[in-house]
């Protein structure tokens, strides 16, 4: 700002000498402040960006030595050559599981299972006895079992003794390095979805006190055909979608993972494929090889 002189003579046009040259200086001080301002804003956004692409490049690099193989060449993610109706990606199937795509799975021989145990309902019953997995892994499955008493369910046979004993008791007993969870069916006639997934929530976090060392496969539950559904009573397919999602969120693809073989055993409906089913709820023993192939495609190393 010009200096103002104090001359008694000159006073009157000194002060207007000021004003003028006020006026000239404080726009320029304040384009020069706006434009400072905009060039801050300009570069705050490139930083924050570059600041998140390199937190992703560095956690990507840290997680890349944990992930399994990928799957090998020319097979479907969701092993899509084991389907002979090619139905994959069908409409009316869930939306795949948001973490899934960061998944790298690796396709296994049927000893991959031999350290594992298969957990579940009628569905796992299915598998045991045409899965061809029975000499290989360890089942405790049964018909009815619901998550609710899972753990007290006295169905696992003493090797050597005519009686059995508790899911509990056999997970105490025994070590395991993977375990395939498959159940959901026969609960959708309890409670609501969202007391289901509690009580889900709990059954893994039991499962990982109890084999802390093991990766836990979490399977959605196998839709039933359209026609199944559309009988008006519990089980309907729009509640196995509703637990599903609820199932698939449990999974932190690190210990825990959701694998879903709705989309090869159902049609362009959402439901099973009729065919595929002599009752509309539980596979034919020709079609469980989807079902096991999927898993075979959908391995992680442990």
């Amino acid at each position: 700002m010009v200096q103002i002189r104090k001359e008694a003579s000159g006073r009157g046009a000194s002060l207007k000498v000021a004003r003028k040259e006020t006026r000239r200086e404080a726009p320029r001080k304040e384009n020069r402040r706006e434009a400072l301002l905009r060039e801050a804003r300009r570069e705050a956004p490139r930083k924050e960006a570059w600041g998140r692409g390199a937190s992703l490049k560095a956690v990507r690099r840290e997680t890349a030595g944990r992930k399994a193989l990928p799957t090998e060449a020319g097979e479907g993610e969701n092993g899509s050559e084991t389907n002979p109706s090619g139905t994959e990606g069908n409409p009316g199937q869930e939306a795949p599981d948001a973490g899934a795509a960061d998944v790298q799975y690796m396709t296994v021989e049927d000893d991959y299972f031999s350290d594992a145990v298969f957990i579940g309902d009628s569905r796992t019953v299915g598998m045991f006895e045409y899965g061809g997995l029975e000499e290989t892994a360890a089942f405790y499955a049964s018909t009815g079992l619901t998550v609710y008493k899972m753990f007290d369910s006295e169905i696992v046979p003493v090797p050597g003794e005519k009686k059995k004993i508790t899911v509990e008791e056999a997970l105490q007993a025994n070590s395991f390095k993977k375990i395939y969870l498959m159940i959901g069916i026969n609960e959708m006639g309890t409670g609501t979805v969202e007391s289901f997934i509690e009580k889900y929530r709990e059954v893994v976090a039991h499962l990982q006190e109890l084999q802390p060392d093991a990766i836990i496969y979490l399977q959605g539950i196998i839709k039933v055909t359209e026609e199944r559904s559309a009988q008006g009573d519990y089980i309907n397919n729009e509640g196995i979608v509703a637990r599903n999602e609820g199932i698939a969120g449990i999974a932190d693809n690190e210990k825990i993972f959701y694998l879903d073989v709705n989309p090869l055993v159902c049609d362009e409906s959402g439901g099973m494929i009729p065919d595929y089913t002599f009752d509309g709820v539980h596979l034919k023993a020709r079609y469980i090889g989807i079902w096991k192939d999927y898993l075979k495609t959908h391995a992680i190393s442990s």
